[in-house]
């Protein structure tokens, strides 16, 4: 064999390599690293802390969430679920000021039950819910699982690691975020609810407190004084 037939081979074979890997990257698409880290945000950057810096088995893990929950179908709420929730949720804020681990308690359940009412996988499954609300609300779906903890802590009677009440008003002020999102009518109601890519479930949350949220703050102070 010549060798310009060898040297014409490995350029031929060096050509199919790297449309190989182009082709490879392009049917990852929406599951590509860097797709799910502007898609995931700092939810992304929890689950490689989870898998102890591994990003390839973080990105394995929210391939998946997309795989399993990018298509969930929503259900919007009557006007009627909507003022229930939220003035549960009020009741709750206010609860804060005189029993915080009960209101971060009750913050989890009106969670729970309120992601269940928009379509989400039942709140008997929590990982699972947990895992859908993070495809579609990944900047504020930590959240929930702050006041998650808190709330199993009390159910077993432990103190959630020594969370205090600045720890659980901070819970409550970020679970309030995931909470106005799903509360709120979306132009998603009634079909496919296909995440944006920055995983805010097309709107952006209001930036700082809440009336509610500045309750929960002010109770604080008062308690400190006391």
């Amino acid at each position: 064999m010549s060798t310009g037939l060898i040297i014409a081979l490995i350029v031929i074979v060096a050509v199919v390599v790297v449309a190989a890997a182009v082709l490879t990257l392009r049917a990852r698409g929406p599951h590509h690293g860097a797709h799910l880290k502007r898609r995931f945000g700092p939810e992304y950057d929890r689950a490689v802390a989870r898998h102890d810096g591994d990003a390839e088995a973080a990105e394995r893990e929210l391939a998946q969430r997309v795989q399993l929950h990018g298509d969930l179908r929503t259900r919007p709420l009557e006007p009627a679920e909507r003022e229930r929730y939220e003035a549960g949720w009020t009741a709750a804020q206010e609860r804060f000021v005189d029993s915080p681990r009960d209101a971060v308690a009750e913050a989890d359940r009106l969670l729970t039950d309120l992601a269940s009412a928009r379509g989400f996988p039942d709140g008997g499954q929590y990982e699972e819910q947990l895992a859908a609300l993070s495809v579609h609300h990944a900047r504020h779906v930590d959240g929930y699982r702050r006041v998650h903890r808190v709330a199993q802590a009390r159910a077993h009677g432990t103190h959630e690691g020594g969370a205090g009440t600045e720890e659980m008003r901070e819970a409550m002020v970020e679970a309030r975020a995931l909470f106005d999102d799903l509360v709120r009518p979306s132009r998603h109601d009634g079909g496919d609810h296909r995440a944006d890519p920055d995983g805010t479930g097309g709107r952006t949350a209001a930036r700082g407190r809440s009336p509610a949220c500045r309750r929960c703050s002010t109770g604080d102070r008062r308690r400190r004084a006391e």
